[in-house]
Parts: C-alpha cells; sequence; structure tokens
C-alpha cells in the first residue's frame, strides 16, 4: 500500500526480507498511528519475539514473518551437515510456531518453506531454496488479498455502513489485507460507503491500526466502542459486518478471530445483518476437527488493566486504569460457529463455511 511518510506517499509492504543483512524488515505496528518505523530483526530468535510482542501482528503478516524467519534461520547455519541443518531447522521452526500459537498462518507457510528447501541437495541449496521459498510465500499472500477483494468487491454497495472488528487490513497481511480488500477494490472504484472500526479492546488495534490505514486510503469511517455496536444494529445504522481470521477450520467451518469476533456474529445474527469471514488459504487448517481444540492465547493482565498511548510530548506510555488490587482474564481470541457467518471471502470465491470441506481441492486441501 501507498503510506504517507513524511508528506510523501510510499510503497510500502509490511514486512520484507533484507536478503544481504539476513533481516527481516517490519513495520513496528505498537506505534502506530502516532509513529511510522520500521524494525529490522537480526535472527530468528528476535523474529519470533517481534511476533509474540505484536510488533508485527495479523494473520498473514505472522505468517511471512515466520517464512522468512524460518529462510533466515536457515542462512544462519554453520556447516555442510545436512542432518545437523534439518535440527537446527526444526528448532527454528518450533521456536516461531510457538510465538503466536493460535494463528495456523505462520505453521502452514513454514511447512511451505520447508517442503522447498527439502528439494535442495546441499545444505547452500536449501538456504537459497528457503529464501526463495519465503518470498514466494509474501508475494502468494498479497496476490490472495488481491483475489479477496476481486471476489468480494461485489458485496460493497454505494452508501453502505460496515462494521469491521480488529484489524484485518493490510497491515495484517504483507498487503492489500483480508477483511479491506473489498473496501479498498470498491473505494478505488467510485462506490462510496462508510466504515464504523470496532476499537477492539485490549490492544485496540481497530482504532489505531484499522482507522489509520483507513485514512491513508481517504475512506469514510468512525471509531466505535466495542459495546456500541449492538446500539447501532438495532438502530439499522449497519448494514454488513467484515471480520478477519487467524485460523478457519476447513472441516467445520469455525473460524477463530480476534476476542469479540463471536460477540458481534451473534449480534449480526440477532439483526439479520450479514456477517463475511476474509481469509487467505494459509489460514485455512484442514487437521483440526472442532474449534474447542484451537489453542486459545492468553495474554498479559496489563493489557487489559491498563492501556498504551502518547503523551503530550509525543512519548509512548502505559497508564493503569483499573483498580490497582484487582487481576484480569485475557483471551486474545475466540471462536464463532459456521451457523452465524453468512459467507467465507477466499481466493477462489465466496462460500457457506460448511462448504469449505467440499471445495478443498480448489482451496489447496489434500
Amino acid at each position: 500500500m501507498r503510506v504517507k511518510i513524511g508528506g510523501k506517499k510510499e510503497q510500502m509492504r509490511t514486512v520484507s526480507f533484507d536478503a544481504t543483512r539476513n533481516e527481516v524488515v517490519l513495520i513496528e505496528q505498537r506505534l502506530l498511528p502516532h509513529t511510522f518505523k520500521l524494525v529490522k530483526t537480526r535472527n530468528f530468535k528476535e523474529t519470533a519475539v517481534a511476533i509474540t510482542e505484536m510488533i508485527v501482528r495479523g494473520a498473514g503478516a505472522i505468517g511471512a514473518t515466520a517464512a522468512y524467519g524460518l529462510a533466515q534461520g536457515a542462512v544462519a547455519f554453520k556447516g555442510r551437515d545436512l542432518g545437523k541443518f534439518q535440527k537446527h531447522l526444526d528448532q527454528v521452526f518450533a521456536t516461531l510456531k510457538n510465538s503466536r500459537p493460535t494463528a495456523v498462518d505462520p505453521v502452514n507457510a513454514m511447512i511451505q518453506v520447508r517442503k522447498e528447501l527439502n528439494t535442495g541437495e546441499t545444505v547452500e541449496e536449501q538456504k537459497s531454496l528457503a529464501v526463495a521459498a519465503a518470498e514466494e510465500f509474501a508475494n502468494e499472500d498479497v496476490e490472495h488479498c488481491r483475489q479477496i477483494g476481486e471476489h468480494g468487491i461485489g458485496l460493497i454497495k454505494k452508501g453502505m455502513r460496515i462494521l469491521t472488528h480488529c484489524n484485518a487490513g493490510w497491515l495484517a497481511f504483507v498487503d492489500i489485507g483480508s477483511a479491506t480488500a473489498p473496501l479498498y477494490a470498491a473505494h478505488r472504484k467510485g462506490v462510496r460507503f462508510h466504515v464504523f472500526c470496532d476499537e477492539t479492546r485490549p490492544r485496540c488495534q481497530g482504532a489505531s491500526l484499522t482507522a489509520w490505514e483507513l485514512a491513508q486510503e481517504g475512506i469514510s469511517h468512525q471509531v466505535i466502542a466495542d459495546n456500541a455496536a449492538g446500539h447501532l444494529m438495532q438502530r439499522g445504522e449497519i448494514d454488513m459486518v467484515i471480520v478477519g481470521s487467524d485460523r478457519t477450520l476447513g472441516r467445520t467451518g469455525e473460524v477463530a478471530n480476534k476476542i469479540g469476533t463471536y460477540t458481534k456474529a451473534v449480534l449480526a445474527g440477532r439483526h439479520g445483518i450479514p456477517f463475511y469471514v476474509a481469509i487467505p488459504i494459509s489460514t485455512i487448517d484442514w487437521e483440526m476437527g472442532s474449534g474447542f481444540e484451537i489453542p486459545i492465547e492468553e495474554r498479559a493482565e496489563s493489557e487489559v488493566l491498563g492501556a498504551w498511548g502518547v503523551d503530550s510530548k509525543g512519548k509512548r506510555a502505559y497508564l493503569r486504569m483499573a483498580n490497582p488490587s484487582s487481576g484480569a482474564r485475557n483471551p486474545g481470541f475466540d471462536v464463532t460457529p459456521p451457523d452465524l457467518i453468512t459467507g467465507i471471502i477466499t481466493p477462489s470465491g465466496i462460500f457457506r463455511p460448511k462448504d469449505l470441506w467440499k471445495k478443498r481441492k480448489e482451496l489447496g486441501g489434500s
């Protein structure tokens, strides 16, 4: 996407790789929307920390970051012994896999990279193949999002009022985004609509990231408190909901996404409002059989008990808001059942959740 930096528009990807320095280059999302900064991770362990600490976040973005991180770890290996090289890659894989357990994109991305690199006959060949495969995954992520936009553009009608939750925009992917792809495609075709961005407590990705993206694109929008969505639906002020996903089960059509997504789906169902989920192929889990098996990340209490922001001097600061002696629960994701989902927008078309399994060959499943 084109980002305004220092008064100039620049073409930018959320995640990229500096092969000459063996560094992964990331947009520091925790500083947005107040400060735009690039961060470079120097080894696979730093890359894993960047995912865990949400310097980079979002299904496709952490998938590409993990792919680059695996390649980064491969390139850093010293020696020519293929057996030791594979053991080293096992460690790199496990470290990156465990950085954000709910999302499946990092695992799918790294499996794709390892499949390609294993065709090499020497360690040096496998290193080169790893870098090429990681780059291919990143490019594929962009293409999948573009195709999501093509299939979803017809859903966006003139004058619509659309609700989003969390951020499934270009910051959550290498470029374009999933839930935002139909919005950007329609906007560029001249369709005018309005977006309500759920603030998405406790990390407020809707208020800080989605709103920032929409402002960059010149799309009409407003930030709303998470608990305001039901009121607006009841008053007939929301026409459609579009969200992303961190793991969608191909066997059942269940969708894991940022905490609060299930609540919005229930509200949309109660008021007869279409509820869509937009995903690339890498977000589909073809193995897991139940949403209750999805590992739900429990994050730090501090995210709920306070908030990060920028003070009057422009310095990032944390402010405690809750009662000093209280603790908190902080599940990062919830699971939405298929009967609450109108359709899943994929690079291959829009499908009913329970049709994913029937269409698995089209969607890359075995």
